[in-house]
């Protein structure tokens, strides 16, 4: 059975090659694919967040703000 998981953070799945999980892929029970999303990225610094979405102001002056 393969699985491809698309993560942000690939070196978190490290762990699990110490489970149970680990001695299927060794017995070829199971194969993961890590695909790092940052890989497929346009941009120079592989950054892959999408633009903030919403308005408001953000010098902490909105109607919404209270301290």
């Amino acid at each position: 059975m393969k699985f491809d998981i698309l993560t942000l953070f690939p070196e978190m799945f490290n762990s699990l090659k110490q489970s149970v999980i680990g001695k299927a892929i060794e017995n070829k029970k199971i194969e993961l694919n890590l695909i790092n999303i940052r890989d497929f990225s346009n941009n120079k610094h592989k950054k892959v967040d999408d633009t903030p979405y919403g308005g408001g102001s953000r010098n902490g002056n909105d109607a919404r703000c209270c301290l």
